[in-house]
């Protein structure tokens, strides 16, 4: 019975999935200088278009925090240690997004993209703090990579 429940909830999701995507396209193609859609855009299937898409990005990220809860709330039940595991790796993307806010100049925008924009120097700070925040995850991600084959290949030894 579960295996079915999972192929189903499998199948939904791709489905949703698949939905959001051409929507997305739809939207994004709607947007540019190219009036592909201009049907679309006039006869309001443009804004429900855009109101599913939000509608669908929504379900998604409820259903993405629903399984982690419920990941954890099994993981944690089941092994006491991974309490601790857990909380270290929180600890870490919290030290890492600090690092990353501590790093950020504050003039990461250029200023006529700031004037352009309404962008103040708050707000470019937090920008140049992200990309400094996805250097960081995509080298430690690397870097873990890396840790994991050398340690299969000299375990194999």
């Amino acid at each position: 019975m579960k295996e079915k429940t999972d192929k189903l909830i499998t199948w939904i999701g791709l489905g949703v999935a698949l939905l959001a995507t051409v929507l997305s396209i739809l939207f994004a193609m709607s947007n540019g200088d190219v009036k592909v859609l201009e049907a679309v855009r006039n006869g309001g299937l443009f804004d429900a278009t855009y109101w599913i898409l939000i509608i669908l990005i929504a379900i998604s990220l409820i259903a993405i925090v629903w399984f982690l809860v419920v990941k954890l709330a099994h993981n944690f039940k089941e092994n006491p240690g991974y309490i601790k595991k857990f909380l270290l790796m929180l600890g870490l993307i919290i030290v890492a997004c600090l690092a990353a806010f501590l790093l950020s100049r504050g003039n990461d925008v250029s200023p006529a993209l700031m004037e352009k924009n309404n962008i103040t120097e708050g707000t470019s700070k937090l920008i140049g703090a992200a990309c400094i925040l996805v250097y960081i995850l995509v080298i430690a991600a690397a870097c873990s990579i890396i840790y994991v084959e050398c340690s299969k290949a000299f375990k194999k030894k």
